[in-house]
């Protein structure tokens, strides 16, 4: 799998590339998805072609998934899962926490049957770029990743994001309020792969989401389980638009029972 990890990080460096560029070169709105506040760029329409055709050419036989329409079924049992640009409110207003995310997984492209083998995020804008391959561990550059130890959570960071939809934003909003009270502090900067990666890092003690698509979190995914994070769904199912849940082990079992108590789980 090396070759195959080597592949996406040049891949992603490139399109890091030209996202960046583009950024400099001014960034409006192309249209809009699920509501108004959900946009695309016509950057993250041209980052999407350049990774698929790269993808196409050096492994015509895999499969694609990205956001932003690119759907190729493939022969090997191999899927790509592709966000150009995660975080794309945060570079359409030039603030510098945006993310190329690269994932390769096997089996349907489901996250709640697939089984991830690599990743690979990418911020263009720090030049920081987070890798993992499945059983070898999660780097920043070079440099081996970790999740942070045991903390308890009254003592733990914890970072969130909120659907597009105003009225689960709003229920979103209400278990946060009820939250906050028991931990450090929350923080929300709006790309899912690069808080994951943070997780890893041990910036975050914890991150949690619902509502995310797959592309959202299957690299980001993988980088913070290969530096220790337990990353799980609902109530022990495997991540998915129903919850994503990462952080060290025990701060992974408080969270979540605590969000249980605070009805996250039947918010909406």
């Amino acid at each position: 799998m090396t070759e195959l990890l080597d592949l996406a990080r040049t891949i992603a460096l490139e399109a890091g590339e030209l996202a960046a560029r583009r950024r400099r070169e001014g960034v409006a709105v192309a249209a809009t998805k699920s509501t108004v506040v959900d946009v695309v760029t016509e950057a993250d329409r041209e980052v999407e072609r350049l990774v698929l055709g790269r993808l196409q050419d050096a492994r015509p036989s895999d499969g694609v998934l990205g956001e932003e329409g690119a759907s190729v079924s493939g022969s090997s049992g191999l899927t790509w899962v592709v966000d150009p640009i995660d975080g794309t409110v945060n570079y359409l207003y030039g603030i510098p926490h945006y993310a190329v995310s690269i994932a390769l997984v096997e089996g349907e492209p489901d996250p709640l049957t697939w089984t991830s083998k690599i990743g690979v995020v990418l911020n263009p804008a720090t030049s920081e770029i987070f890798t993992a391959e499945a059983g070898a561990g999660a780097f920043c550059g070079e440099r081996r990743l970790r999740v942070g130890g045991p903390t308890p959570l009254n003592l733990a960071l914890i970072a969130t994001g909120f659907a597009y939809a105003a009225s689960t934003r709003g229920a979103q909003g209400e278990v946060i309020a009820r939250l906050l009270p028991q931990v450090r502090d929350i923080r929300r900067q709006g790309t899912a792969s690069l808080d994951l990666c943070f997780v890893a890092d041990g910036r975050y003690d914890a991150f949690f989401e619902r509502t995310l698509s797959p592309w959202d979190h299957a690299a980001g995914a993988l980088v913070a389980r290969e530096a220790g994070a337990r990353v799980t769904g609902m109530r022990g199912a495997a991540p998915s638009s129903d919850l994503i849940i990462a952080a060290e082990p025990s701060v992974a079992a408080r969270l979540e029972a605590v969000l249980d108590e605070l009805g996250a789980f039947d918010a909406f």
